[in-house]
């Protein structure tokens, strides 16, 4: 078995990063995006955008976030995540997004309408609010972070690769995307 990549080796460690940073506005928040470029490369070819994330030679390995604007664009996560392809620098994409989650014994008792399911799922005595930063790499590894609302502490952090399938495999396909008239390329850079 080969020794896991410098950024694979840092994946684990960025999505500790983005979930704080996200922690740090609370929750009941929309989902976020990032795209994950190799921070020297970020260093060498965007010196004033690495100035602005606070990135400087010290900090050189592994891989930096870069949050996209998706708030304005009206659109969940992911509705917006089927519609995106990244350009070649971007070597990783992470979401962070809040669910809310029932224990098994409760599914069977979800109404079949999506607006009455989210309103039984937001009410419901057992439900747990979640979050979760997902984040996978064009050289295929993953890894999920998973804090509860109930053990909101830095701490109870859960890890896993593959924690949240559904949103590891949306992640995945906007690194596999070619450019074509029904995508939306996005630009990694913060906005002007």
């Amino acid at each position: 078995m080969s020794e896991p990549t410098a950024q694979a080796s840092s994946l684990l460690d960025v999505a500790v990063e983005v979930e704080r940073y996200v922690q740090e506005a609370g929750w009941d928040r929309p989902g976020r995006l990032f795209a994950l470029v190799p921070t020297a490369e970020l260093l060498e070819k965007e010196p004033d955008i690495a100035g602005e994330l606070g990135v400087h030679a010290n900090t050189a390995e592994g891989l930096t976030p870069v949050e996209q604007d998706i708030e304005d664009k009206g659109r969940p996560l992911e509705e917006l995540l089927a519609r995106i392809a990244w350009p070649p620098a971007v070597v990783g994409v992470m979401a962070a997004v809040e669910r809310v989650v029932l224990p098994p014994e409760v599914e069977g008792h979800v109404p079949d309408e999506p607006e009455r399911a989210v309103a039984f799922a937001a009410t419901h005595p057992a439900r747990e609010d979640v979050r979760i930063v997902a984040g996978v790499l064009r050289s295929g590894e993953a890894h999920c972070v998973l804090r509860l609302r109930s053990h909101d502490s830095d701490d109870d952090l859960m890890h896993g690769y593959d924690l949240v399938p559904g949103l590891v495999a949306a992640l995945r396909e906007t690194l596999e995307r070619e450019d074509d008239e029904d995508v939306e390329a996005e630009d990694w850079g913060p906005d002007e």
